[in-house]
């Protein structure tokens, strides 16, 4: 392994400081917080099942990775939740679980220091779907006050921002299902850069809506499965038949080594490396040769200062369509070379669908898990294999392994490309 972190201190002006992961939230389909998405992640249970939100009937798809049981009153004033969208609400949880995850209370102190850089896809389009009905003849339309506001994609940003105290930095990545991904890279360039000591991190998305429903299915992409929901998504199985749509959220707490080591703050992962790239191919097909995947992985490994042989697992994008499985396992061919076929891999997405904007800070989390723990979780449903996919996906059960270094990658609708690396913390 060529990486040499150093301390950051001491080391001239072109020394990089180093990140490290102190606290963990999620909300997802299998869990309402992120020990309890772990643990079922390792034991491989689905959280996929009919859809209960909307009236799925018409369409083809009629199954979704749904949150289950979340209670906004367990985080928030019923009065402020009712205005507020379903993804804010989100990530307000799983911050909170964050934050006191990694030991802190709020308002952060010296919150000009701390920042937040959040993804989503959309943000909280619901509020405004649902408000379009035409007022009558000679009426004016009418809606709460806070309707426009709460339904734009930096909303979830800003009420970690308000609630917890951060006056730093303040930014919103939107860029489709790369969006968390790209969310914890620009988290970790405000730190290096000393714009921020520390910055709560990560992507959401809750949108399980007939409009999302009409489009995919349109475009022949969501699974059919319809009578055996919790085996429909089969990410690099040969006869995987599209991806579910899923909803959730993940918060990471990232921090400046130094910062962390203050506070004797207890540490999960070092964050090493990140990139972001273009297909400047297609609206939505991924680029059958790769190319931009597979730059996104070179530039995360350079990033890192890392060799390809130092990377042990990597969790896919993994979306169960025909032809993203077969581009990604392309672009990890054409990055590793023979040591592709030594990888572990993986695809969060088997269990808890594509959650978008959140699908990446949900895999950035099971990331930082593996490296912590040393375990990799399963990919669940991996019954044929496809000779187009011919790679390690830990096929149905989790595998106890060293995990020094972790990769993992999203790559969006618009050619969006994003790649993380986790490694282990070493002092």
């Amino acid at each position: 392994m060529r990486h040499s972190p150093g301390n950051g201190v001491g080391e001239g002006p072109q020394a990089r400081r180093r990140i490290v992961v102190t606290g963990l939230g999620a909300i997802t389909p299998v869990g309402l917080t992120a020990p309890q998405s772990w643990e079922a992640f390792v034991a491989g249970r689905s959280g996929v099942g009919p859809v209960t939100q909307f009236d799925a009937s018409p369409y083809p798809s009629r199954i979704a990775a749904e949150v289950k049981g979340f209670d906004s009153r367990n985080y928030m004033d019923g009065k402020e939740a009712k205005y507020m969208a379903r993804c804010s609400q989100f990530a307000v949880a799983a911050a909170q679980e964050a934050l006191q995850d990694a030991g802190l209370s709020w308002p952060l102190n010296d919150g000009e220091r701390a920042a937040v850089v959040f993804g989503t896809g959309i943000g909280g389009f619901e509020l405004y779907k649902d408000g379009i009905h035409p007022p009558s003849e000679g009426e004016r339309r009418r809606a709460h006050p806070l309707t426009a506001i709460n339904g734009l994609a930096n909303m979830p940003a800003f009420y970690l921002s308000q609630r917890y105290g951060c006056r730093g930095p303040l930014n919103t990545v939107v860029t489709a299902c790369a969006a968390g991904t790209q969310a914890v890279g620009e988290a970790m360039e405000l730190i290096r850069r000393g714009a921020a000591d520390l910055v709560l991190t990560g992507g959401v998305e809750a949108l399980i809506i007939d409009l999302f429903y009409a489009g995919f299915c349109a475009m022949r992409i969501l699974s059919t499965r319809n009578d055996e929901p919790q085996r429909a998504s089969r990410p690099f199985d040969a006869d995987r038949d599209g991806f579910i749509i899923g909803e959730g959220c993940a918060v990471l707490v990232l921090e400046s080594l130094a910062h962390a080591q203050a506070r004797g703050a207890r540490i999960y992962a070092e964050v090493l490396g990140q990139s972001a790239s273009a297909d400047a191919y297609h609206i939505a097909a991924p680029d059958p040769e790769a190319r931009g995947a597979a730059r996104a992985m070179r530039w995360a490994l350079a990033d890192a200062s890392i060799e390809p042989t130092d990377v042990d697992y990597i969790n896919a994008h993994g979306t169960a369509t025909v032809l993203n499985d077969v581009a990604e396992t392309r672009a990890i061919k054409q990055v590793f070379g023979a040591h592709a076929c030594r990888l572990a891999i993986n695809s969060t997405k088997s269990m808890i669908g594509h959650c978008f904007g959140g699908a990446g800070a949900i895999e950035a989390l099971a990331c930082v898990y593996s490296v912590y723990h040393d375990v990799v979780h399963p990919t669940i449903n991996y019954e044929t294999p496809d000779p187009e996919c011919d790679l390690d996906y830990v096929p149905n059960v989790a595998r106890r392994a060293r995990v020094n270094v972790a990769m993992s990658n999203s790559f969006g609708l618009g050619g969006q490309n994003a790649c993380l690396i986790m490694g282990k913390y070493q002092g």
